[in-house]
């Protein structure tokens, strides 16, 4: 049964203007104090849709998050639901919403284009310019594009050179044929030999391949053969033949379904609980002419109909796709203009949506292994897997945080978080807290206070949650910290232990009875070292905060050393020893002169 979050009581001017919203369809922003856009939807009646986020409580933490940090809200009326997709996807990509879907690109893939030039290139790019050229991809199997690049090459004479081809350069004479024209590769349109005309005739060509439209070329090609047969011009009609039997190897080798299947875009998807990942298709002419694979991270528990319906637009975007049609493994809430969704049950088309299937399994079994990638099979595998059992986790603890409470009789209380990744800390990420909340030596509140600070940060940050959670300390300080993470709603989403120095205990959450791990086991040996490792980090902030108090109170005890000079003196030497030890031209350095002599005065005196 979902858990139930603490409805938010708005302030009565944004419930104004959620009242005055249209029942329109619409994308709508909602902004926090900062004037920050946190989140974009599309609706389909955008007051229906937004009265609903403060109807009743909130069934997710994220959730709840988001409606308390909302100050204002945007909204843009548009014609059709259609519309109010695309703009949702296009606003997503501009602001970056902390809330919303993040597309996680994390390659930058290569690219066809045409440029938009006198007798354009043909070339791959990483970069797409917006210049007027013409791009096709992004292609993520090197294969595909490799294999079109390498066709063109061999199929059409054009020019890899970068020269100015304008009219009036090329009739300055101001070029020269290169090598390429000798080996016979290019027509030499530098030197005029050859007319734009017939080069572009060739582009328009290349550009009907490279959408999928390939049959259609052979066709064409096939006409002009023909043609060229009946007048008596057998060199030419022979080079069309030669042109369209490597257009027909390259049909072949694509082929992947009944060629009936004229244009069709496919789109399936898996997910997990941190995100779901998409894979694309797009046959032409039952050929394979593109696919990609992407994950979309969630911020809000979304759907796999949200996340899909995002993709597609997406996608379809990305790559300007105009197939009439597309094939999804369910039906989607939203209509999309000028576009049949079709759902497969059998035949051809239940085939290629299968196959679009097994690839996104594959895309997710492929991130997975990526986050763990550092982890060996005989070492650091085995190790995680083995604290996995005998803890009986229910997924691998490949990232475990680690907690502990440093204060001596209640004074300068801190905590400490450490952090490792593959059985292996990860210094950049440790954290510090000083105890805000809590008077005197209270262990307990204290833990609360900063497991919850700490995941409540994660979540409005988006960042992604440990599989395990250590706290140092036995049942007092796993209760309180298990308090933290039910308030956040990460219940069943994180693991939490505590481990008891005593007997080296290990508690869970609403278990009396301890586990107590074999003392030479790699499971317990890992614990103890992230809890040493816990301890040493918090016990060193101690110091450090127990350091500077001391030395602000002595240093008050000095008369004419006001607030400004003890925050120089503090910042510049590490402790209260080094500053007694200075010298008059050290601290002169720091304070000047007078308040060197000052300091070097009243610690002569004390001395004496």
């Amino acid at each position: 049964m979902a858990t139930r979050y603490e409805s938010f009581n708005p302030p009565e001017s944004l419930l104004d203007s959620v009242r005055s919203l249209p029942e329109k369809p619409g994308i709508y922003q909602f902004i926090n104090d900062e004037d920050q856009i946190i989140y974009i939807g599309k609706a389909k009646n955008l007051k229906k849709r937004v009265s609903s986020y403060f109807q009743k409580a909130p069934d997710n933490a994220k959730l709840a998050v988001l409606i308390r940090k909302i100050s204002s809200i945007n909204h843009l009326v548009v014609d059709t639901e259609s519309d109010a997709l695309l703009l949702e996807n296009n606003l997503i990509k501009r602001h970056l919403p902390r809330y919303n879907v993040l597309l996680k690109d994390d390659k930058t893939f290569p690219w066809i284009c045409i440029s938009n030039e006198h007798f354009p290139r043909v070339f791959t790019t990483r970069k797409v310019t917006r210049d007027g050229s013409k791009y096709f991809g992004p292609y993520t199997s090197g294969k595909i594009w490799k294999n079109l690049i390498d066709l063109i090459r061999s199929t059409y004479k054009i020019r890899t050179c970068n020269l100015n081809l304008t009219d009036e350069n090329i009739k300055s004479g101001k070029f020269k044929v290169c090598l390429e024209y000798h080996i016979g590769n290019c027509l030499g349109p530098c030197i005029g030999l050859q007319e734009e005309p017939d080069y572009l005739s060739q582009i328009d060509q290349i550009g009907k391949i490279l959408k999928g439209h390939t049959l259609g070329v052979i066709r064409m090609l096939t006409e002009d053969m023909h043609r060229q047969a009946e007048n008596y011009e057998f060199e030419r009609a022979e080079q069309l033949k030669e042109r369209i039997s490597l257009l027909e190897q390259f049909q072949s080798k694509s082929t992947i379904a009944n060629t009936k299947i004229r244009h069709v875009d496919v789109f399936s998807i898996v997910s997990d609980e941190r995100a779901g990942y998409v894979n694309f298709m797009k046959v032409v002419d039952g050929a394979l002419v593109q696919t990609h694979s992407m994950e979309l991270k969630k911020r809000l528990d979304e759907t796999d109909d949200e996340l899909l319906l995002f993709a597609i637009i997406e996608m379809r975007q990305r790559i300007q796709s105009d197939a009439p049609e597309i094939l999804v493994p369910f039906n989607l809430e939203y209509p999309l203009e000028n576009l049949s969704i079709t759902v497969p049950q059998k035949g051809d088309k239940r085939a290629l949506l299968d196959l679009s299937t097994r690839n996104a399994r594959y895309f997710k079994m492929d991130r997975q292994k990526q986050q763990v990638k550092h982890i060996s099979i005989s070492g650091v595998a085995r190790k995680l897997e083995t604290l996995q059992n005998d803890l009986r986790l229910s997924n691998l603890p490949v990232h475990i945080e680690c907690f502990d409470n440093s204060n001596i009789q209640g004074t300068n209380p801190v905590a400490a978080c450490i952090v490792f990744r593959n059985a292996l800390p990860c210094k950049n990420d440790y954290r510090h807290f000083n105890i805000k909340t809590v008077t005197g030596p209270d262990d307990f509140a204290s833990m609360e206070e900063v497991v919850y600070r700490r995941y409540k940060r994660m979540l409005d940050e988006g960042l992604d949650l440990p599989q395990l959670i250590i706290v140092d300390g036995g049942k007092g300080q796993l209760h309180s910290a298990m308090n933290s993470i039910e308030r956040l709603g990460l219940r069943h989403k994180i693991a939490l232990v505590g481990i008891a120095k005593r007997l080296e205990e290990i508690y869970f959450p609403g278990d009396s009875v301890p586990l107590y791990l074999d003392k030479k086991s790699e499971s317990l040996r890992l614990i103890q070292q992230m809890r040493n490792e816990a301890h040493r980090f918090g016990i060193g902030h101690h110091r450090r905060r127990r350091e500077k108090t001391m030395a602000v109170s002595e240093l008050d005890q000095i008369g004419g050393i006001g607030e400004q000079t003890r925050t120089k003196l503090l910042s510049h030497f590490d402790s209260i020893a080094e500053l007694k030890t200075a010298g008059f031209d050290k601290l002169s350095e720091v304070v000047g002169p007078t308040k060197a002599k000052i300091i070097t005065d009243y610690y002569q005196k004390v001395s004496d």
